[in-house]
């Protein structure tokens, strides 16, 4: 068998091929709009800050009985369409050895960050025993959730330069982006490298059972069309290469990325997230023909009480109502401090409305 030939074992779970999620994923007809959150796994519920009560954001990672019950609480509570993995996007960095942590109220910070050629070298390969636990949790979950499909998650190359070249969360990216102008050749070794890591990141979670993947560009709305084409777009084109034997959806979202839409569906996704910023139609006219689009209620709207959250709701529903394929979802993730009733409202509503 050739290395792009993917045994029958790993395509996609009878129980969960035909759900309204991965049947949107495919613009197949649905029975109703599927819905999820991004971030949905945490941050709002109770039930998740009392479970992670005096544990670190990493070492919840690599519990694989943790993860389970953290993927799995919101999918109790609010019915949603589909779950998340629970990971973050510097868990494969901190199983190559990286030394990193993430600091509450701060995000993720670098010990050393990655500033020269002789840096490069710390980034080895991912195996699959790097990240056994990610291999337990998904086994623990795809028997939990049954017909509920689970989606893999990782990282974009880009965003995880940032963190590795900056040494921590940034607003302006100054040192990234004077490696990928100042050095292009390190930038595209670089990103290179963390797409062959995020790459076998993914293989790891779909092998182990996850029926879709989404790459997260969260901080790609900082790059012009131009520089994105031709500095990101090669490495996340690699990731989303390095799984498209297994015939599972990829999904890709990135944050202010009106301006990258179409770029972003050219590096491979089948779905391509939408933050709030541009409507459906309009985003589906920038992304083109023979792609599923997935968002984009802005999460403050969560805020504004029951009749507006339908409001905008409708709007969002209304917007799609041409597509192809459409999945439901915020237009960033969950905000800690939203009510989490009100997420479970707003799957009942969007369910209700769109059943055929």
């Amino acid at each position: 068998m050739s290395a792009n030939e993917t045994p029958a074992s790993h395509r996609p779970p009878t129980a969960t091929y035909d759900s309204a999620f991965l049947r949107a994923c495919r613009r197949e007809p649905v029975p109703h709009t599927p819905v999820w959150f991004m971030r949905q796994a945490g941050r709002s519920l109770p039930e998740y800050r009392k479970v992670r009560e005096g544990i670190g954001m990493l070492d919840s990672c690599m519990r694989p009985d943790l993860v389970t019950e953290i993927t799995l609480q919101p999918v109790r509570r609010h019915d949603v369409d589909a779950a998340i993995y629970f990971s973050d996007i510097v868990v494969p960095l901190k199983a190559v050895g990286i030394d990193l942590d993430i600091k509450p109220g701060v995000g993720p910070v670098v010990e050393r960050p990655v500033r020269t050629r002789e840096d490069l070298a710390r980034l080895r390969d991912l195996t699959p025993e790097d990240v056994s636990y990610v291999t337990e949790a998904i086994g623990l979950l795809t028997r939990e959730l049954g017909a509920t499909p689970l989606i893999g998650f990782a990282g974009a190359p880009f965003t995880l330069a940032s963190y590795l070249v900056e040494g921590g969360p940034s607003r302006t990216y100054e040192n990234a982006k004077a490696m990928m102008y100042g050095d292009p050749e390190l930038w595209a070794d670089l990103l290179d490298r963390l797409a062959a890591i995020t790459g076998a990141f993914l293989k790891v979670q779909i092998e182990a059972g996850a029926s879709a993947v989404q790459l997260f560009d969260s901080w790609a709305g900082a790059l012009s069309p131009a520089d994105y084409r031709r500095s990101v777009l090669p490495a996340s084109a690699k990731v989303f290469e390095a799984v498209a034997g297994y015939g599972v959806p990829r999904l890709h979202f990135g944050v202010g990325t009106g301006e990258l839409l179409g770029l972003m569906g050219e590096a491979g996704a089948d779905v391509v997230g939408v933050d709030w910023r541009v409507p459906l139609d309009e985003a589906a006219r920038r992304v083109g023909p023979g792609k599923a689009l997935q968002g984009n209620l802005d999460p403050t709207v969560l805020f504004a009480g029951r009749e507006a959250v339908e409001t905008k709701a409708r709007e969002v529903l209304e917007s799609a109502a041409g597509l192809e394929g459409h999945v439901f979802n915020l237009g960033h993730g969950v905000m800690p401090s939203t009510d989490p009733d009100a997420l479970t409202r707003l799957v009942e509503y969007v369910h209700t409305h769109t059943g055929r």
